[in-house]
């Protein structure tokens, strides 16, 4: 049998598996990342004083997860059906309080750590199932974009975070996301004022990446600062070029018939603090409304030219699942903030 085919059968075997493995029931998928562990986790962030309180934090977590997914005509409603389903669930264990203002009020004293030590436990746990399949070569492909989300006009909203677009707008918030192209899987985020910036969001983001990541982005993640943080991470990038930028190229090639070669990256500010250039990688692929200039810090051989290509249109798939993300980023803005 030759090589060529036996790679194409261990692909199709590897997909029929993971396919297979994704056929569990709903609760069987929660549990299987929201381990004891990722609950323990949580605790320890937690340290609650509200022994008295008629919601714990996993009923807490829960139901605002499935509120996530449920429907229906109003927030009371769909908690309503999301306290229920739990109920169903866990019948042995200390039922919930009953009213929808109870429950905000309990998800207003759970704090931040909390939240961000069940995002560690479940990318953990993520990261453990899928992230080995998921890498093309060598490297992890992951998208980062952003977007402002408009916010309820509530009094507490409108004295948080103010305006961020024209006199009279509504109070709005900048949500950063980073999401695994190849299943457009949300990876990490960071919730702002809408004044707030994507690329500082990014920067804060670094450290949640997985060994060997390559960040994905358009033409707005550009910047000397952005990419040598990004290297000093470990992780590599595949950035969308510009016209506003200038480089310095190593050869003499024709515009025309240029298709990929070594740069350096050295803008007046690096130059005038006299820093050092950062030597990257400048590919011209064919997309449908024209070419796209891409910038890299990888080779040849850690990434083909056609295979960047590939996985640039993936960051597509995080644009498109965006809207998800601000519904879910919605959904806890309206419980916190109402």
């Amino acid at each position: 049998m030759r090589r060529s085919t036996i790679r194409k059968t261990k692909k199709r075997a590897a997909r029929a598996h993971r396919i297979r493995a994704r056929k569990v029931s709903f609760p069987q998928a929660f549990h299987q990342f929201l381990t004891p562990q990722v609950w323990k986790q949580g605790h320890q962030a937690w340290q609650s004083k509200h022994s008295d309180c008629s919601w714990s934090l996993k009923s807490i977590l829960s139901v605002q997860m499935l509120m996530t997914w449920g429907k229906g005509d109003s927030e009371a409603e769909r908690f309503l059906k999301a306290r229920a389903f739990f109920v169903a669930k866990h019948r042995h264990e200390k039922r919930p309080g009953e009213t929808w203002e109870g429950f905000q009020q309990a998800l207003r004293r759970l704090p931040i750590p909390v939240f961000r030590a069940l995002a560690a436990g479940l990318r953990q746990q993520i990261g453990q199932q899928w992230l080995d399949d998921l890498r093309v070569g060598d490297w992890l492909p992951i998208g980062c974009d952003g977007s402002r989300l408009e916010c309820p006009r509530s009094q507490e909203a409108e004295k948080r975070l103010g305006q961020a677009g024209k006199d009279d707008s509504p109070p709005m918030v900048y949500v950063t996301a980073l999401a695994l192209l190849p299943l457009g899987l949300l990876w990490a985020w960071r919730l702002d004022k809408g004044t707030g910036n994507e690329l500082q969001h990014l920067t804060q983001m670094l450290p949640t990446l997985p060994e060997k990541s390559l960040l994905v982005a358009d033409a707005f993640y550009l910047g000397y600062d952005l990419y040598r943080s990004i290297l000093g991470s470990g992780a590599a990038f595949l950035m969308r070029m510009s016209s506003r930028v200038h480089l310095y190229t190593e050869s003499n090639v024709p515009l025309e018939r240029f298709r990929e070669g070594w740069v350096h990256y050295w803008p007046e500010h690096a130059q005038e603090k006299r820093r050092p250039p950062l030597r990257l990688r400048l590919l011209r692929v064919r997309g449908k409304k024209g070419d796209v200039w891409l910038l890299t810090n990888l080779d040849k051989k850690q990434l083909p030219r056609r295979r960047a290509a590939q996985i640039y249109r993936w960051r597509w798939r995080n644009e498109i699942c965006h809207p998800d993300y601000r519904s879910s980023a919605s959904l806890y803005i309206e419980s916190v903030a109402a």
